[in-house]
């Protein structure tokens, strides 16, 4: 892949073996485990991961990158993939190991990645992302502040999120114009949304945050093709304010107002 194209896909490589380390450490794998590296780029995490864990699977889109990981990790099963799209579903835990995701994410397509591991949350064990700061901040992000959005909440309802740690740009080569931070996703044993509610979890949330300078019934309203009485009903019957907007609601206020539109 030209170096433009890189570019226009976010590419930055990582170079510090301390930060390599430091995010492995988030994960902790042991010789049981199965990790997935999304993006190894030039082998940074991919030579820290391939000496700790047992199985080592890298998704890589670049071929000339993919050539070159396979000369110098030959025990790592380097794969020609689109982690957007790749199955984490069908990822197998090892007996008595877990499965692991550890990346350093490309900007322009880290959004669709995540929500694509959070979709398969079942599946995985742990995992640490390396991300836009802004990104990861809100993913981690709780009500009442302007990054809490619908990412948070979509991503929250099935994870334990911490940002774990910042990493400047002189981490990687080129340096990124802006800052970029790990965050750990742990998939909880059980969603914070009911199975049946999930499809219009999702479309009651990105309602409300598609219009989040309405207050919540108006945003419903417009996003959802609802009645504006109606709205302003289940809002008021799920106990919260309808002058409230959508970034003051927790994940459990959007799980019960999502039960009254159901």
């Amino acid at each position: 892949m030209p170096s433009g194209k890189r570019r226009a896909l976010g590419q930055h490589f990582l170079r510090d073996p301390g930060i390599a380390r430091a995010i492995v450490d988030l994960v902790a794998p042991t010789l049981r485990d199965l990790v997935v590296e999304i993006g190894p780029g030039e082998g940074a995490l991919t030579q820290e991961l391939a000496q700790r864990c047992g199985r080592l699977i890298a998704l890589e889109v670049d071929t000339q990158l993919i050539a070159r990981l396979w000369r110098r990790f030959p025990q790592v099963e380097v794969q020609h993939a689109d982690a957007r799209e790749w199955d984490y579903g069908a990822l197998a835990r090892p007996p008595e190991g877990r499965v692991l995701v550890v990346g350093n994410l490309p900007y322009s397509v880290s959004k669709p990645i995540v929500t694509a591991l959070q979709a398969a949350r079942q599946s995985i064990d742990v995992m640490a992302l390396m991300l836009q700061r802004e990104v990861a901040e809100r993913l981690a992000a709780g009500p009442g502040g302007k990054v809490y959005g619908a990412l948070s909440v979509l991503t929250q309802a099935g994870c334990d999120v911490e940002l774990a740690l910042r990493v400047p740009p002189e981490a990687f080569r080129p340096p990124p114009q802006v800052d970029s931070a790990v965050v750990r996703l742990t998939p909880r044993a059980e969603s914070r949304v009911p199975a049946e509610l999930e499809a219009r979890f999702r479309e009651v949330v990105r309602a409300a945050f598609g219009r989040r300078r309405k207050t919540l019934p108006n945003a419903l309203n417009e996003g959802l093709g609802i009645p504006l009485g109606q709205a302003r009903e289940a809002t008021t019957r799920s106990g919260v304010d309808p002058a409230r907007r959508a970034e003051t609601l927790s994940i459990e206020e959007f799980v019960t107002l999502t039960a009254r539109l159901s």
